[in-house]
């Protein structure tokens, strides 16, 4: 008998597991579809021997001292500042769009006080801004909209950028500094030797045991547990009782060169051209030294494993009904991306299951007390 089965062993499932491991000493089943922990973050080495995400690129960042302080419990770290560029007009510019980026596009010669001016000359008024293309239409003003939003978001999404929620720009600042800094976080870091390593750390319990390849359909009525922690597709756990939730899956064509760079930087995202939204190069953000160079090349698409819930109000009503009955289920905690239908960055799942872990510590007396009956403390974690 199991205390606890925790389905998924991304960020969510595992923080769940370690706490409930290691913090009330009870055991815990992880089991994951994949042959492998670590979830989307999982990386791993190619065979040149470079460090890659096999899902993609994982930068992590946050303004929570708390959450930085409970990962570090894990992992070194190796400071790293994210920057992207984008391919318009021939040219690769800073995104988010900053000073240096309009410079160059239009041949100008702006200072902070005049970029600010010129937006304001550009931005068409929106009533209500509702949509992702309100959010910049309204800020920066058509034509720079077009060249680095449209087709990108489009790319990304499957949509238009008018027919998504307005969140989903909004993650991309304008700024008429300098700044060429991808996020503004007091904390960016990577794993120092990698997040599967990470993952390693946080599972290595003797209370916890990881099945892989293995589905929960197929386990959850053979193996005998108390309570689950679910941090798959919510609507996957009611057999699409509502019909299927939309989500946003990816493509990824891994490439290994034989010179040492590609690009100046890890991301260069194409919003105007090619099948493939960005291209990422390792090195950049590993700091390995290696004559050879390893890139990703990302291709949306609406088939595949689920990787984002794309932000439209019909799938949030949708969304609404599954939790309606998820809060109704007993002994069942929904945890992460997918199992609450959210747009969340690492850290955010992170905070998202160390506070549910804090709420199952105050409502649910301990199955397992330690030996000399005292637990360690739940370390205090909230959203940044």
């Amino acid at each position: 008998m199991f205390d606890w089965l925790v389905v998924g062993a991304g960020f969510a499932g595992s923080v769940m597991a370690e706490r409930l491991a290691r913090d009330r000493n009870e055991r815990v089943l992880v089991i994951d579809k994949r042959p492998h922990i670590a979830g989307n973050a999982y990386d791993r080495h190619d065979k040149a021997g470079l460090l890659v995400h096999q899902y993609g690129p994982h930068i992590f960042h946050t303004n929570s001292r708390q959450i930085f302080d409970y990962l570090s419990r894990f992992t070194e770290w190796r400071a790293y500042e994210h920057r992207v560029l984008a391919s318009v007009d021939g040219m690769q510019l800073p995104i988010p769009i900053n000073l240096d980026t309009i410079n160059r596009l239009y041949g100008l010669d702006l200072t902070t006080e005049e970029l600010a001016v010129w937006f304001g000359e550009r931005a068409e008024p929106v009533e209500e801004i509702r949509t992702s293309e309100d959010v910049v239409v309204s800020q920066i003003g058509r034509e720079l909209y077009e060249k680095f939003f449209r087709g990108y978001t489009r790319k990304q999404w499957g949509v238009d950028p008018s027919e998504l929620d307005k969140a989903v720009t909004a993650r991309v600042p304008t700024r008429t500094n300098r700044d060429d800094r991808y996020f503004t976080d007091e904390y960016q870091y990577m794993p120092k030797h990698g997040y599967t390593r990470m993952f390693e750390s946080m599972l290595d319990h003797p209370n916890i045991k990881i099945m892989l390849q293995t589905d929960f359909a197929d386990i959850r009525d053979e193996i005998p547990f108390r309570r689950v922690v679910y941090t798959g597709p919510v609507d996957e756990y009611f057999d699409h009782r509502f019909g299927k939730l939309p989500y946003r899956s990816l493509g990824f064509e891994h490439v290994t060169e034989e010179n040492e760079w590609h690009q100046s930087v890890a991301v260069v995202n194409y919003p105007m051209d090619h099948d493939y939204t960005r291209i990422t190069e390792y090195k950049h953000l590993t700091g390995q030294t290696h004559p050879h160079t390893s890139l990703t090349y990302e291709y949306p698409s609406d088939r595949g494993d689920p990787y984002y819930p794309v932000p439209r109000p019909e799938n949030a009503a949708l969304y609404k009904r599954y939790e309606a009955l998820a809060r109704a289920e007993e002994n069942v905690w929904f945890v992460g991306r997918l199992a609450t239908y959210r747009y969340y960055n690492m850290d955010q799942v992170v905070g998202q299951a160390l506070a549910t872990y804090r709420r199952i510590s105050e409502s649910i007396p301990v199955a397992r007390p330690h030996l000399n009956g005292m637990l360690a403390p739940a370390p205090e974690a909230g959203m940044p």
